[in-house]
């Protein structure tokens, strides 16, 4: 069965913009192009020394935006008659993409999978990615 309204969430990888390449290739639906904002914590500071908490989360809403801008085009120039929207959202990854589609009419999600280093199925896909896959209501396609 054919999806109605597909997730497309990216991170500014190759592999996320090769997952919106995918999604408006191969789905004649509704697409969703989400870029979750995920503001730099103390503990995930190089230095440990980082602006204000308000200055690092407009620091990950601007380059949510920037994502979703080059999305937007990647749709303009794509050889499609999808409707494509783009939303900017804010927190963890994995838990974000689930809620969205939780809380949406999201039928699909296709991403990008980055491998990480622990576990058999981080490694082939990356955490976000495997978490999506085993959480999610619905299907998901990861591209690599």
């Amino acid at each position: 069965m054919e999806p109605s309204h597909v997730l497309v969430p990216l991170d500014g990888s190759p592999l996320a913009e090769a997952a919106l390449a995918h999604a408006l290739d191969v789905f004649d639906c509704r697409t969703t192009v989400l870029s979750v904002a995920t503001p730099v914590s103390t503990g995930m500071s190089e230095s440990g020394v980082i602006e204000r908490e308000e200055q690092r989360r407009e620091t990950a809403r601007e380059r949510a935006t920037a994502l979703l801008e080059a999305a937007r085009e990647t749709a303009s120039e794509a050889d499609t008659a999808s409707e494509v929207e783009t939303v900017v959202e804010e927190g963890e990854p994995a838990e974000t993409i689930i809620a969205y589609v939780e809380d949406g009419d999201v039928d699909h999600v296709v991403m990008g999978g980055h491998g990480g280093t622990t576990g058999i199925a981080s490694r082939l896909l990356g955490t976000v990615a495997t978490t999506v896959v085993a959480e999610a209501p619905v299907t998901v396609t990861v591209v690599r």
